[in-house]
Order: structure tokens, then C-alpha cells, then sequence
């Protein structure tokens, strides 16, 4: 069995993570910090954007059911890739798009979906997602996995996150873990 991982960064971990643990073929979503200098990063220093890290989720998958393709189908849905280091009122480095390669493979992948997506046109502005190789990743702190999950009344989990599942869910119905009753 052939396992992948993909390291991705949209915005606030919490959202990312609770639309990849809906997709069929994703085995597990752990929310943490990649991308900058300091080791073992807490989220009060990551938050202070000094770092150079930012929140990112680790996904493990399964390449037969779900490729890495369609996870970049899934990112760009779910977050605005053409605001620097910005999604929604959540502002800083820690915030900013950024695709976290593990093989050449990936970067390749990566880059041709950034292509397709500006020649496409559909956002007015380009996209300035990073794409750059995963040098360390470094899981949040326990009360943040699975956050969503355990804390779905959470004013930010209300007005933020729920939202970008429901849109989730509606773009792409066919690729959810369990499909509700029509």
C-alpha cells in the first residue's frame, strides 16, 4: 500500500484541515508549521510572524483513490491564492498560500496547476501561492488537531470554517468520504 504526503498552506490550519478529513482517500490531516527558521515553532511564536513559518496541514493520502492533483483542486477552491500573506481578516506570513513539495514530482504538479489556474482566468488578480521544498514540518499543538471537529460552535468555526467545508462539500460532492442521503 502506497501512501503519500502532501504539505499545504491556505490561511488558518483549522479550515484546511477540516475539508481535507472530509475527502475520500485522505488517511489522515495533522495541522502544524513549515517554512521557517525557528525549530519546534509554538503557535504564540508562530502568530507573532516573525518566525518565517507558516500554518500549514500535513496530509497523508492514498495516491490510488485521491491524487495530488486533486488535493491542488481542493486548495485552490477553499482559499484565495492571489492575496500575499493574507486570508480574509487573518493577516501575515504565517497566513500565506504556499504548497510545501515533498518530490520533484509534486513541484512539477504544483507549478503546472498555478499555470493552469492563471491562464484560466478565474481570478482577477494572479496567483502568488509559494511553491517551495519541505525542509521541516512541525505538528501544532494538541488542541488544535482536529479543532473544527471538537469546537464546531466556535464563533471563528461559524463564521470561518464552516463555510469553507460547505463550499467544499459543494464543489466537490463526488470526492467526500461519505456522501450524504439525496
Amino acid at each position: 500500500m502506497t501512501r503519500e504526503t502532501a504539505t499545504l498552506g491556505g490561511g488558518c490550519f483549522w479550515c484546511l484541515e477540516a475539508v481535507y478529513d472530509e475527502v475520500r482517500g485522505v488517511e489522515d490531516v495533522v495541522s502544524g508549521y513549515a517554512g521557517g527558521r525557528l525549530p519546534n515553532p509554538t503557535y504564540e511564536q508562530v502568530c507573532t510572524g516573525t518566525t518565517g513559518h507558516a500554518e500549514v496541514v500535513q496530509i497523508t493520502y492514498d495516491p490510488e483513490v485521491v491524487t495530488f492533483r486533486e488535493l491542488l483542486d481542493i486548495f485552490f477552491t477553499i482559499h484565495d491564492p492571489t492575496t500575499l500573506n493574507r486570508q480574509g481578516a487573518d493577516t501575515g506570513t504565517q497566513y500565506r498560500s504556499v504548497i510545501f513539495y515533498h518530490t520533484p514530482e509534486q513541484r512539477a504538479e504544483a507549478e503546472a496547476a498555478i499555470a493552469a489556474y492563471n491562464a484560466a482566468g478565474i481570478w482577477h488578480d494572479p496567483i502568488v501561492t509559494e511553491v517551495a521544498p519541505l525542509e521541516a514540518f512541525y505538528p501544532a499543538e494538541d488542541y488544535h488537531q482536529e479543532y473544527f471537529v471538537r469546537n464546531p460552535m466556535a464563533g471563528y468555526c461559524r463564521v470561518v470554517v464552516a463555510p469553507k467545508v460547505a463550499k467544499f462539500r459543494q464543489k466537490h460532492f463526488d470526492r467526500l468520504k461519505q456522501q450524504p442521503a439525496r
